[in-house]
């Protein structure tokens, strides 16, 4: 069975569960608490399974994987009949599901992670209101672009791309979580409102959730 090291607010292990739940692939779940012990993925142990001392990473027969977008592609390739398909048959719209998905990942999430956000703190020493002030002036700057993505194409369906779930909507639902676990108000991006409220309304989101994690011991959805 895969094996997922996993954190439950993790943006990047929340896409890969959702694709896991996407494509009905059973795993086991390996809880990394980032913050306990000093952050659980720094460890010995875990460094040798991912030398980043990130989450997610994923145990498979043929060995370890990391990053959540080669790890999702994998998913996709190897099991390409299974479940949904999380890329367009077509190069354009494969294209396009990727850039959409990379606006997120590679764009506004490394900004405001764990890492970034607890480094501002505790070796720059700004403040907690500077700090959410970072966070929300990239989030918004993000998702303004995003919106105007989703919003000004024909691509554009019930989901980010056409009317089933792709890697897009597994980067932009966890995004969008914790957009709003940190107070950024996402009412000024209609579109992307409304595919995420779609994508919520599917066991596959739904299982994937935070709250829905074993690592979700005493879990409360605006606590940081």
């Amino acid at each position: 069975m895969l094996q997922l090291y996993t954190y439950f607010r993790s943006s990047a292990a929340y896409r890969v569960r959702i694709a896991l739940a996407l494509k009905g692939l059973a795993y086991e779940s390996l809880p990394i608490h980032l913050l306990h012990d000093g952050g659980q993925q720094f460890t010995s142990a875990y460094r040798a399974t991912n030398p980043q001392a990130l989450v997610p990473s994923l145990q498979t027969d043929a060995g370890v994987l990391t990053q959540s977008l080669a790890i999702i592609e994998y998913l996709e390739e190897t099991a390409p009949g299974q479940g949904s398909a999380l890329l367009p048959a077509d190069a354009l719209g494969r294209a396009r599901v990727r850039a959409l998905a990379q606006a997120v990942a590679c764009d506004i999430h490394p900004l405001n992670n764990l890492r970034v956000l607890r480094y501002l703190t505790h070796e720059l020493g700004v403040s907690e209101e500077q700090k959410n002030a970072w966070y929300s002036h990239w989030i918004d700057l993000g998702l303004q672009a995003l919106e105007e993505m989703l919003a000004h194409s024909s691509a554009s369906g019930r989901f980010c791309h056409g009317d089933t779930p792709t890697l897009a909507d597994c980067c932009l639902v966890p995004q969008v979580f914790n957009a709003r676990r940190f107070g950024c108000a996402t009412q000024g991006y209609p579109t992307i409102e409304r595919i995420v409220d779609a994508c919520e309304q599917l066991p596959a989101f739904q299982q994937a959730a935070p709250a829905q994690q074993p690592d979700a011991q005493g879990f409360v959805a605006q606590t940081p």
